[in-house]
């Protein structure tokens, strides 16, 4: 199944409200296995220049960011501890900012995720973490810069959260005061939110 995927203006907005507005938005990748999507069910914004938790603090320039100081709404992949992770870039050309993917939930093509990720005790697993959804996708880090408004990857539209949570994000100690930012947004009660949820949560 081919969705329409949204268009340019959408990841025009600011990086805060872009990690808000991701939320329920299906995420897709097309490959020549089939196709797999899912519902963005949670998101972390990193201001670049600001930030000391984001790869560009303080307009750090190289290769693997490049992408970054282009045009939003392409992705930045990367590799951590061996798992790819995709980003949306935002911010604007010149702006090095962006919005982490960190989960969604299964929609379509559960039974290829299921191949890609080996044996899981329940769905919800499957993409409950940003290197699990890369994963379960056929996400990789050959997608690094690909526009997100065509396949094969891209964001189309969904459903609207019922409710958004609101924290720090996760997995960032040594970041200063960056740590305590909440700038981690995820559709509260979703059971495939990562499983750090229930860490100082607060309603949004």
């Amino acid at each position: 199944m081919t969705f329409e995927p949204l268009h340019a203006g959408f990841y025009e907005q600011p990086t805060l409200e872009l990690a808000r507005a991701l939320l329920g938005k299906r995420l897709v990748k097309e490959t020549p296995e089939g196709t797999a999507a899912g519902w963005i069910v949670e998101t972390e914004a990193y201001i670049g220049p600001m930030d000391r938790a984001a790869h560009s603090y303080n307009n750090r320039r190289t290769a693997r960011t490049e992408v970054m100081f282009g045009p939003s709404g392409h992705a930045y992949t990367y590799v951590m501890h061996t798992h790819c992770l995709v980003n949306v870039v935002s911010g604007g050309e010149g702006n090095p900012e962006a919005v982490l993917i960190r989960a969604v939930e299964p929609f379509e093509g559960i039974g290829l995720m299921i191949s890609r990720r080996g044996p899981v005790k329940q769905a919800s697993e499957l993409a409950s973490g940003p290197g699990k959804l890369t994963k379960a996708l056929g996400i990789t880090p050959a997608d690094y810069g690909l526009p997100l408004t065509a396949p094969p990857l891209y964001i189309a539209e969904g459903r609207e959260p019922t409710e958004i949570s609101v924290g720090p994000r996760i997995g960032i100690p040594n970041s200063g005061e960056a740590k305590d930012y909440p700038w981690r947004f995820w559709e509260a009660g979703n059971p495939c939110v990562s499983g750090s949820r229930r860490l100082r949560t607060a309603p949004g």
